[in-house]
């Protein structure tokens, strides 16, 4: 990447938790942050906000991911309104009601599998578009948050998701070799149990109260540490580090 031209990180689902961490400390690091959301725009438009009075550039952008047609807009509105993509960090994920898999329906899996993999699939495609040097883009990193889940199956609670992470483990060793030569990096972290709203999704608000004792930190942990992991790995001192990953977990 030429350290000359405009940083512009694209950030999806970053109304809230991780997200919205990671959009603030990427402006405190001098990036232009174009803030994805599906539904909270309130919470979307609060974030750019406090970015903004901080001398930040941003935007919020509402697209559902899952949607090629809204990724494709998502991508152009941000060229429009901040400039080419440099950095990507593909942070939006779902998971529904806790269940056995016995009990789970298609159309669940379906949805869960469409934002967490397929929606990261189309934004790093549109991302790849922009950033590869064999079209004609200076560089960048990619960034997947995926989750400790992808290692122990999430049993009685979440399969789904966590196959979902699964393949968001793969999809980053994948990418990252197929676009190594392109001048983009691309890495992944594994976040823990982390106090965000995505446990209320699950039907169980204080999750991470519940199973923090599991953890060797014997604590949850805080949406603001994950988002100095991704900052690191989109930054110049991860130079020579892709298709990696950092456990953001307590030891877990």
């Amino acid at each position: 990447m030429n350290p000359e031209s405009p940083r512009v990180v694209l950030i999806t689902g970053a109304s809230r938790g991780i997200g919205a961490a990671t959009a603030k400390l990427a402006a405190q690091r001098g990036y232009a942050v174009c803030v994805n959301y599906r539904q909270n725009e309130a919470a979307a438009r609060k974030v750019v906000d406090e970015i903004v009075a901080a001398g930040g550039r941003a935007v919020a952008v509402g697209a559902d991911i899952s949607i090629e047609a809204e990724v494709v807009r998502l991508f152009r509105t941000c060229d429009q309104a901040l400039g080419r993509v440099s950095a990507l960090v593909n942070n939006a994920g779902i998971l529904e009601t806790q269940m056995r898999v016995e009990q789970m329906d298609a159309d669940r899996i379906r949805r869960v599998l469409a934002t967490n993999v397929i929606g990261s699939f189309l934004c790093a495609r549109e991302a790849v578009r922009r950033m590869s040097t064999k079209h004609g883009g200076a560089g960048g990193a990619i960034v997947n948050v995926s989750s400790g889940a992808a290692k122990v199956g999430s049993p009685g609670e979440y399969v789904d998701y966590a196959a979902s992470k699964g393949a968001i483990d793969t999809f980053t060793i994948g990418l990252a070799k197929e676009v190594a030569l392109d001048g983009i990096r691309v890495n992944a972290v594994r976040a823990g149990f982390i106090y965000t709203e995505l446990h209320a999704s699950g039907g169980e608000p204080n999750r991470v109260e519940r199973v923090k004792e599991l953890v060797p930190m014997k604590r949850g942990g805080y949406p603001e540490e994950v988002a100095s992991a991704i900052l690191w790995l989109l930054s110049d001192e991860a130079s020579y580090t892709s298709g990696s990953f950092i456990d953001v977990a307590g030891g877990k």
